[in-house]
C-alpha cells in the first residue's frame, strides 16, 4: 500500500451499511409506533390499582378508627361512603392524592354515584378510563373499571 493512498471506506462499503440500516428501521419503526397506546393503556391499569389499594387502605382506617364519614390520609380528609371513599371530589380523589397531568377528573354528582378518569391523548376516551362507584350498600365493594381499547 502506498503512503499517498487515502484512508477511509469505499463507496460499496457505505450503500451496504445505509442499506442495513435501512431494513432495521423498516422493522423496528412500526414496533415504536405503537407503543404509545400501550404506555397509556399501562398508566390506566396502574391507577386502575392505585384506586383499588387507596379505596382497600381508607375502609381499613375507617374500621380501625370506627370513624364511618371521614378519615385523614396523607394530610387529606377523604370523605366515606359505606366505610369507602366516596365519589366526589373529596373523596377518592384525596385517598390517591395524584396530580393532575395524565388523567382529567370527573366527580360523581353524590356520594353513590360514579368517579372517572379519562386519560388525556386517548383516541376514543370513553374506553381509556377509570371509573369508581363505591359500594351502594354497607357490606358492599367498590366497583373499579378500567377499560384500555380506546388508548
Amino acid at each position: 500500500m502506498k503512503a499517498s493512498q487515502a484512508r477511509g471506506f469505499t463507496l460499496i462499503e457505505l450503500v451496504v451499511v445505509i442499506t442495513i440500516l435501512g431494513i432495521l428501521a423498516a422493522f423496528a419503526i412500526p414496533r415504536f409506533i405503537t407503543l404509545d397506546a400501550t404506555a397509556r393503556a399501562a398508566t390506566v391499569n396502574g391507577l386502575a390499582g392505585t384506586i383499588k389499594s387507596a379505596a382497600a387502605l381508607a375502609r381499613s382506617m375507617s374500621m380501625a378508627t370506627q370513624n364511618t364519614a371521614s378519615v385523614p390520609m396523607e394530610g387529606n380528609t377523604v370523605a366515606l361512603s359505606n366505610n369507602y371513599p366516596d365519589a366526589t371530589a373529596g373523596g377518592i380523589p384525596n385517598a390517591i392524592n395524584i396530580s393532575a397531568g395524565d388523567f382529567t377528573f370527573t366527580a360523581g354528582a353524590a356520594a353513590g354515584g360514579t368517579a372517572t378518569w379519562t386519560r388525556n391523548g386517548a383516541t376514543a376516551t370513553a374506553t381509556c378510563e377509570v371509573t369508581y362507584t363505591p359500594p351502594a350498600a354497607a357490606g358492599g365493594i367498590p366497583t373499579v373499571t378500567a377499560p384500555t381499547g380506546g388508548c
